[in-house]
């Protein structure tokens, strides 16, 4: 087993700093939007387009320090994929558990956030900071 290099760890951290706000904000959201009565599917989509934009400044400036408009295209197919993931994942959970939306989705984020720093560091903020 290797250690993880000084700067990778920070860069995690830094991910799951902003993870958290941009975590915060998507499930306020979401939940805000099934509470209001929208069909989950659409809350989960309006929630991750809604949160986005946002989550591209804090990954790309903040985690990864590599904010450049040019990743914005990977960042949207990144995000896309990992939509398609979650709402996979969140329709089987709870087939298979019943819980409810809310709670479903909030068991999946211990899934989807580490998958989202992989997907997001190989195919969009790879390379060094600058």
């Amino acid at each position: 087993m290797t250690a993880m290099a000084p700067g990778r760890l920070g860069e995690v951290i830094r991910f799951g700093v902003a993870g958290m706000a941009n975590t915060a904000f998507g499930f306020g959201a979401y939940s805000v939007l099934v509470l209001l009565g929208v069909p989950v599917s659409a809350a989960l989509f309006v929630a991750t387009v809604a949160g986005v934009f946002f989550n591209f400044v804090t990954f790309g400036a903040f985690a990864f320090r590599r904010l450049d408009a040019r990743r914005l295209p990977r960042f949207l197919l990144a995000y896309g994929l990992i939509y398609v993931f979650n709402l996979a994942l969140l329709e089987a959970l709870r087939a298979a558990t019943g819980l409810g939306p809310i709670a479903a989705q909030l068991a999946c984020l211990v899934v989807v956030a580490p998958a989202a720093y992989l997907v997001l560091r190989a195919r969009v903020f790879q390379g060094e900071p600058r």
